[in-house]
């Protein structure tokens, strides 16, 4: 004889969804084998989550109420009865405990008050969840990627995020997508956390977890960022590191520099621009830090004796 998911729940084939829902809660944390240690109880943990899995979707309670436990594991063939186009057959995926979390919106419903005599939360001190202060789950962190255009000129990002949500029945939860708005100010450092409150998965028996972005900094293919410093390493031959060059450098907004360099430029030589840097975030925006430039001097492969005579020349 098939199992009696009404029984096992113990309701009536009357039952609506709210009482399905109220007899799962109740057994459910009755039967967790986190808290009830007699023997049997994990069995009976699995079956109620079966009975529940199976009476609380619409469409396999239907085929259940009409056919039995048979016709539900079975199949049933295309068109019979009211049941519409439910035609394979079910198997229960085996975990309870998904379940469990699924209908709770996570792992620990037990934080709070619990009556382990029938299995129901007290409804003392102040209701469901009067007594005692719910725990903040940690912070999440997610990298916030932004290229040295953007955070110059300052930018707004969209962050799409999937988080459980609970529903009105106060019970169940379910994901839902959210998009958190980043206003991405100038000069903003690399390490810069921007905190969303209480944007994480909710649940009944918890504080939403704060949803952080920590801004890191993209490679660039010109420039080294070094705090509001900008770094460019320019390659100058030998010649003219010796004899005086201009260096020309595109910007981040789309100017171009031509630095005079009339220095000898030495190894370890740098030249420094002020105010040609990234914007100072905390302070006036026109307040910029320094551009610094770096050589690479690029020496001759090869020289003629001719060269190398004129060289010793002018250098000795």
């Amino acid at each position: 004889m098939g199992q009696d998911y009404y029984a096992i729940l113990t309701l009536t084939k009357s039952a609506g969804d709210a009482d399905i829902k109220k007899a799962y809660r109740k057994l459910s944390l009755k039967f967790h084998p986190d808290k009830n240690q007699e023997t049997g109880t994990l069995e009976k943990f699995k079956r109620v989550a079966e009975a529940y899995d199976v009476l609380s979707d619409c469409k396999k309670k239907a085929v259940y109420d009409q056919f039995g436990e048979e016709g539900l594991k079975c199949g049933v063939p295309e068109g019979s009865g009211q049941t519409g186009a439910f035609t394979h057959g079910y198997t229960f995926h085996g975990d309870a405990n998904k379940v469990f979390k699924e209908f709770f919106g996570g792992d620990n419903p037990f934080n709070e008050f619990y009556d382990g005599v029938d299995g129901d939360l007290s409804m003392g001190f102040g209701g469901l969840y009067g007594r005692g202060r719910k725990k903040q789950d940690a912070s999440i962190e997610r990298d916030l990627v932004l290229s040295l255009e953007e955070v110059f000129h300052g930018c707004t990002k969209k962050m799409k995020i999937s988080r459980r949500v609970m529903n009105e029945d106060g019970h169940t939860s379910s994901e839902r997508d959210k998009i958190l708005t980043i206003t991405v100010k100038k000069g903003w450092k690399e390490g810069t956390r921007i905190t969303f409150p209480k944007e994480g998965d909710q649940g009944p028996n918890n504080v939403p977890a704060d949803i952080v972005f920590i801004v890191r900094d993209k490679a660039h293919p010109r420039f080294k960022r070094n705090g509001n410093d900008l770094i460019f390493t320019a390659k100058v031959l030998l010649g003219k590191a010796l004899t005086g060059c201009s260096v020309e450098i595109p910007t981040l907004d789309g100017r171009l520099l031509n630095i005079p360099i009339n220095d000898i430029v030495s190894p370890g030589y740098q030249k420094i621009v002020p105010g040609e840097g990234m914007p100072l975030s905390s302070a006036d925006t026109k307040q910029k830090g320094n551009l610094i430039i770096q050589f690479d001097i690029e020496f001759p492969k090869q020289l003629t004796p001719e060269k190398k005579q004129l060289i010793k020349e002018a250098l000795f």
